[in-house]
C-alpha cells in the first residue's frame, strides 16, 4: 500500500484535535500547544509506517517541517495558492521526459523557481515558523500526490500553456525572443485585469504580477528544455 504524505496526515491532524488526546497517552506533552500536537503526530506517523521521512531529513527536522504544513494550512491565501501552483505544475509539467522516462528533477526544478518567484514578487507571504524551503517542498509533496492519482483530474495546467504558446511563437530557429514573449504576457495580464478575469489584491500591481509570469515562462522554458519537448 502506498504510504500517505505527510500533508495529509497534517490535514487530518489539523482537521480533527480529537486525535491528539490518543497520542497524549503516550506522550504527555502532546497537548501542551498546536505545534507539539503536530510534532507528536508526525513522530508517530513515522514509527507507524503511515508516512516516512523526506527530503533527507532527520526525524526531528520532519517534525518541524511537519509544524511548516501545518502554518500553511493555516494561512488560506499562502495554500490556496500553494496548491494552485501544484495543480497546474502537475498538469502542464508532469515528472517525465518526453519519451515518457522519469525525470522528478525538472518538475521540481520548475517548482522550485515557480514558488521563488512568488515569494521574491511578494504575491504570496511565509507563514510563521516557515521558510520558502518548507513552502517548495509542500508544493512538490502535493503535485507528487497530484502526479500520481488515478481519478478524474480538471486541467488546471492553462495559464501555462498560454505562456508556453508565447515561447513558441517567439522562438527562431532554437532561440527565443524574451522580449517579444514579455511584452505578450504583459498584454496579456493587463488585458484580463480590464476585463475583470484577474483580481489582484491592493498589494499586487500588474508590474509585480507581469514580472511573475515572465519568471514562469523561464521555469517553463527549462523545463520544456530538461525533458526535450517541444511543448507542454
Amino acid at each position: 500500500m502506498t504510504k500517505l504524505k505527510l500533508f495529509v496526515a497534517v490535514v487530518c491532524l489539523t482537521s480533527s484535535i480529537a486525535l491528539a488526546p490518543a497520542i497524549t497517552q503516550a506522550q504527555s506533552n502532546c497537548n501542551a500547544s498546536q505545534d507539539a500536537a503536530v510534532q507528536c503526530f508526525v513522530s508517530s506517523a513515522v514509527k507507524t509506517n503511515l508516512t516516512s521521512l523526506r527530503y533527507g531529513m532527520s526525524l526531528s527536522q520532519f517534525q518541524s517541517y511537519g509544524v511548516s504544513v501545518s502554518k500553511i494550512l493555516q494561512n488560506r491565501e499562502t495554500y490556496i495558492m500553494l496548491a494552485g501552483l501544484a495543480a497546474a505544475t502537475a498538469d502542464a509539467m508532469p515528472p517525465t521526459n518526453s519519451n515518457g522516462s522519469a525525470n522528478a528533477a525538472a518538475q521540481d526544478a520548475a517548482i522550485t523557481s515557480i514558488v521563488s518567484a512568488a515569494v521574491s514578487g511578494g504575491l504570496v507571504s511565509v507563514p510563521a515558523e516557515t521558510s520558502q524551503q518548507d513552502m517548495i517542498w509542500f508544493t512538490e509533496d502535493l503535485a507528487d500526490a497530484l502526479n500520481q492519482t488515478g481519478g478524474i483530474v480538471m486541467s488546471p495546467g492553462l495559464s501555462l500553456r498560454i505562456l508556453d504558446s508565447y515561447i513558441t511563437a517567439a522562438t527562431n530557429s532554437g532561440t527565443v525572443n524574451w522580449t517579444q514573449v514579455n511584452a505578450n504576457i504583459t498584454t496579456l495580464i493587463n488585458t484580463l485585469q480590464k476585463a475583470g478575469l484577474l483580481r489582484l489584491p491592493t498589494n499586487v500591481t500588474t508590474t509585480t504580477m507581469s514580472s511573475f509570469a515572465q519568471s514562469v515562462a523561464q521555469a517553463v522554458y527549462t523545463y520544456t528544455t530538461a525533458t526535450n519537448r517541444a511543448s507542454l
